[in-house]
């Protein structure tokens, strides 16, 4: 089971702010860690937010984070109420998915893909 995903970032609050408001995750900051732990409140992997070096670049997509939702357009519509802009809406075998970007530039998604056949 994946547990925890690391990402590397130059902007610690706004990725606080961010995944905290539109995705629903609990912030935890210890003093003694310069890692942020961002942890689901409804199950799913922990992210762990890393302070990036100066070398290190943001936004090179390697990695995507895809966020389960039943309901795409609803929740689309939602998150633009709180200033998340996704793109289109694509249709695919059976579900739906559009793309946005964190504060840092990496790729976040929202899908219904896991609720396809249930």
């Amino acid at each position: 089971m994946l547990g925890r995903v690391m990402i590397y970032t130059k902007k610690i609050d706004e990725m606080v702010g961010f995944y905290t408001m539109h995705f629903g995750f609990d912030a935890v900051r210890r003093a003694d860690d310069r890692l942020i732990e961002l942890s689901p409140k409804d199950g799913g992997a922990t992210l762990l937010l890393h302070p990036a070096t100066a070398k290190q670049k943001h936004g090179q997509v390697l990695v995507k984070l895809i966020f389960d939702v039943e309901d795409v357009p609803a929740f689309k519509a939602a998150a633009e109420t709180k200033g998340l802009r996704f793109g289109t809406l694509h249709q695919a075998d059976g579900y739906m998915f559009a793309n946005a970007k964190d504060p840092s530039g990496n790729s976040v998604q929202i899908s219904s893909r896991a609720f396809v056949g249930r």
